[in-house]
């Protein structure tokens, strides 16, 4: 979170927490959210900031009482009620800790509802740490105004993966192969709002995985363009033009 000042118009600094909101409620800060408030924006009885934590919409809060270290925040007025979010998943074989800090942070800014990393034969890490994951999605949350925190998600391997999808979900398979369509145009034809973007690893998925994503019913080859992308790239173009043609974008 870059520092920002109390002073601004009220709303200008947001947190996600995961308490009940509602006229008169008292939130109390977590720890870190606490030490924010308290010692990077130096906050006083009587700031006022939002609030929200996907499920009832954003508040306007004041800081009511201030100790050494914490604060106990009530809500005075909802200024937002709460909206959906699209449902897209975006489906991605994470990267190194740089790029998949990024994937996560600007997923999160396109609207993805949910979050689930895939290990691949080519999949470079071997580890997630979803904590991490979850902190950099509110942190993006927070920053981008939306009202909800994407659901991050165990990691799974790709066969697992396959073995469990919702057979009524489709999949735009990001496919490197160069015999798909182009993802606008199947975005277009898809009947349901309700879809899942699944991306590789750095040097794509191999013979074996292709075949098996494309033997699925509810896989849709798809290619991004003439250019082969990064791992993270390719991700968040795919997604960006799902928001652009079928979500809110």
């Amino acid at each position: 979170m870059s520092p920002r000042e109390l002073s601004e118009p009220a709303g200008k600094v947001r947190l996600f927490v995961e308490a009940a909101l509602g006229d008169g409620a008292r939130v109390v800060p977590d720890d870190a959210q606490a030490h924010y408030l308290l010692h990077v924006m130096r906050a006083k009885a009587g700031d006022r900031l939002s609030l929200f934590n996907g499920r009832d919409g954003e508040w306007l809060a004041r800081i009511a009482e201030v100790s050494k270290r914490n604060c106990t925040l009530v809500c005075e007025k909802r200024t937002r009620a709460q909206d959906e979010t699209p449902d897209v998943w975006l489906c991605f074989a994470p990267v190194k800790k740089a790029p998949t800090d990024y994937v996560v942070q600007k997923a999160t800014e396109l609207g993805v509802c949910a979050l689930q990393p895939v290990f691949t034969r080519r999949t470079i890490v071997t580890r997630i740490n979803e904590e991490r994951m979850r902190a950099n999605a509110i942190e993006a949350a927070e920053q981008s105004e939306r009202l909800t925190v994407p659901e991050i998600r165990e990691a799974l391997t790709l066969d697992k993966l396959l073995r469990s999808w919702p057979r009524e979900r489709s999949v735009l398979f990001c496919d490197e192969g160069g015999d798909a369509q182009p993802i606008a145009k199947a975005a277009a034809k898809i009947e349901t709002n309700s879809i899942a973007i699944l991306t590789g690893p750095e040097g794509g998925f191999d013979p074996a995985e292709r075949d098996a994503i494309r033997s699925q019913d509810f896989a849709v080859p798809v290619t991004l363009g003439p250019r082969i992308l990064r791992a993270d790239t390719a991700a968040l173009a795919s997604l960006a033009i799902w928001q652009a043609i079928r979500g809110d974008g």
